[in-house]
């Protein structure tokens, strides 16, 4: 058999371009699944940053997209001198994430942005906040005493301290981003002999909603085992009469459960990542933990991590399991953070 012939690079490139008008239109329906993409790999964050960065851009009478390297340039000392709603000004991070947004704009609309300028005023930047006495705010891992800790705030006789110590003990196991906790449905939860399966349907990494499935083990301790806290819940949502939708709901201050008969919130009453957030929160204040204010819901999937290295786990383990790639510097700072004191020159020198 003959292969059929394919152009070479040179043939390729000499293809004309389409001329006709018809191979420039979109029909609605096109347009609505292109916006419906994007707007499924734009965070709401994105959108404000966005949002934001066209309105400066139509105050100084610059063009947003696609826009010069002196643009976004002007554009990130503009925010380094500008303060936040706190008064105070930005983080560096905070610069950083609007500067990907507007290159993340170019790349979907098949633009190339020089963003070069741009990067060493923000470099500038983070060295004179550095030389200034600031430091990175990160929230603390919650590692497996302060987690302890934290469950121990809780109250698994009602549904609110069930809730509560689902969210702290499934945060921690599956190293979950909130978005992702948030996101979780009853359906999504599949008991084997195990432990449990976690259906993660679409996360941060994951845009195109492929989909991945976290196996969660039983756990020694039954205050903190995974397996059993999400089966004390799914039971307790049972005998509501709970069997589809959110796995993780608001509940009023009457103790009733949000999609139950006489319950106050409207909808579905799934949590929200700032409701997630909070639970951490109180918690961490109840237990009287320093700073208490700084533990979010990343202090959990932070804390697993970083436990996980310390247990001896590899990188492309806590990898996998956390959803981050193996390159992430993230995952390899949760390993330096175990190491340090694992690995330590100094531990056995005689001192």
């Amino acid at each position: 058999m003959t292969e059929l012939a394919r152009p070479d690079h040179d043939q390729t490139a000499a293809l004309p371009t389409p001329k006709r008008a018809a191979d420039r239109e979109l029909t609605e329906v096109a347009r609505a699944r292109v916006a419906g993409g994007f707007a499924t790999n734009t965070s709401r964050a994105y959108r404000r940053d966005w949002a934001t960065f066209t309105a400066w851009c139509a105050a100084y009478g610059r063009s947003p997209l696609p826009a010069t390297p002196e643009t976004v340039a002007e554009y990130v000392t503009h925010l380094a001198a500008t303060p936040t709603r706190t008064g105070t000004l930005p983080a560096p991070s905070t610069i950083e994430r609007a500067l990907a947004c507007i290159q993340s704009r170019h790349k979907k609309a098949g633009l190339v942005l020089n963003a070069e300028f741009a990067r060493l005023a923000l470099r500038d930047y983070r060295r004179e906040r550095s030389s200034a006495g600031h430091r990175t705010r990160k929230a603390p891992p919650a590692e497996l005493t302060v987690l302890r800790a934290l469950v121990d705030t809780t109250t698994p006789e009602t549904l609110v301290g069930l809730r509560d110590r689902v969210v702290l003990v499934l945060g921690f196991a599956l190293m979950g981003r909130r978005s992702e906790l948030a996101a979780l449905d009853i359906a999504d939860l599949t008991a084997t002999g195990d432990g449990l399966e976690i259906a993660i349907r679409r996360s941060k990494t994951d845009q195109d909603a492929v989909g991945e499935v976290v196996p969660l083990p039983y756990g020694s301790h039954p205050q903190t085992c995974p397996v059993r806290i999400l089966r004390a819940w799914l039971a307790a949502l049972d005998e509501h009469g709970v069997t589809e939708g959110p796995l993780l709901r608001a509940v009023d201050r009457h103790g009733r459960l949000s999609g139950t008969p006489g319950a106050t919130m409207r909808g579905t009453g799934r949590m929200s990542g700032d409701g997630l957030n909070k639970i951490v929160r109180r918690a961490a204040d109840k237990a009287g933990l320093k700073d208490a204010h700084t533990y979010t819901a990343h202090s959990l999937r932070a804390g697993g991590a970083t436990a996980a290295a310390k247990a001896g786990a590899s990188v492309s383990a806590i990898a996998r399991h956390g959803r981050w790639s193996e390159k992430s510097p993230v995952v390899h700072g949760y390993i330096r953070a175990a190491d340090k004191w694992r690995d330590n020159p100094m531990r056995d020198v005689g001192l």
